[in-house]
């Protein structure tokens, strides 16, 4: 296996401050092997910090904004280094990290960051991204020395999704959309949000969707002609706080009122944040798994 060497920018071995065996872990870009444990990491990925979180690992060095509640706790005490599209590399200079953690919106400032201390991109996407998580759940275990409570919580995990696609299990079709203020976008299997459908096995309203990053934009009109039995929402606007209009808002239509789904009251919003911005987190997935559990579990 070839191991990539990360120092000064160049791929490679990871040497960091530590006292744990070395750690062969799969990357973004690649296997890489780190050789000890990091003693002080820089963590620009919400999805990264959300899993270290469970394991117990608290970053050294966070974006300005976290995104999500659950997370407050992990600021504390913690410096702000930038934020998840911008680092500032200044203040990385003055954290000093043994490691740095890019992934999703920063993952192109891995050569800017790899200047000041070795990084690795983490970055998960696309309907495989269950798949990703557990992978990073366990990369994460091996390099801070947690393999066994990795192990544990990726077991949890599989049971939520277990629970999950026995609850969605014969209880009809679904279309995943977004709405970002009064836009809507959808999104079916292959896309960025697909690993539902293919986690959960649940079978899609639409088969042809454009699979780009922003899915495919629709109108009313597209919702009411595939009918789904389930729509399945995220308010990008709340994920980010933009402000602009709400989900709820923006489906509240006439065309959308008769869809099958709206019907029976079976219209899932996701918490936007868990879903949008830390994809592939452990506990933001959970969460995300918890809420489709619970919605279908209530359909006759």
């Amino acid at each position: 296996m070839r191991h990539f060497r990360l120092w000064a920018g160049l791929m490679g071995v990871l040497a960091v401050v530590g006292t744990a065996a070395a750690a062969e872990i799969t990357t973004a870009t690649g296997p890489v092997t780190i050789d000890k444990v990091p003693a002080k990491v820089a963590v620009f990925d919400i999805a990264a910090i959300d899993t270290l979180d469970r394991l117990g690992v608290k970053p050294d060095g966070i974006p300005q904004k976290l995104y999500l509640g659950e997370l407050a706790d992990v600021a504390q005490g913690a410096a702000v280094v930038g934020d998840i599209f911008e680092p500032d590399l200044e203040a990385l200079n003055a954290l000093a990290p043994d490691l740095i953690i890019v992934g999703g919106r920063s993952s192109t400032k891995a050569e800017a960051t790899s200047r000041v201390a070795p990084t690795i991109d983490m970055t998960m996407d696309g309907d495989d991204l269950l798949a990703q998580a557990k992978q990073r759940l366990a990369a994460y275990g091996q390099i801070f020395g947690k393999t066994e409570q990795a192990t544990a919580i990726e077991k949890e995990l599989d049971a939520s999704v277990a629970a999950a696609r026995q609850a969605v299990k014969g209880k009809g079709k679904a279309l995943i959309v977004m709405t970002n203020g009064p836009k809507i976008s959808a999104y079916g299997p292959g896309s960025r949000f697909g690993w539902i459908h293919k986690a959960l096995e649940l079978e899609a309203a639409v088969g042809e969707v454009d699979t780009a990053t922003h899915g495919e934009a629709i109108s009313f009109e597209f919702i009411s002609k595939a009918n789904p039995d389930w729509l399945i929402v995220l308010d990008r606007a709340a994920a980010i706080g933009s402000g602009e209009q709400g989900a709820k808002a923006t489906l509240d239509n006439e065309l959308v009122a008769q869809t099958t789904a709206a019907k029976k009251g079976q219209v899932i919003y996701l918490p936007s944040a868990d879903f949008y911005i830390a994809a592939g987190g452990v506990q933001a997935t959970q969460r995300v798994l918890a809420i489709i559990e619970s919605a279908f579990e209530k359909a006759q």
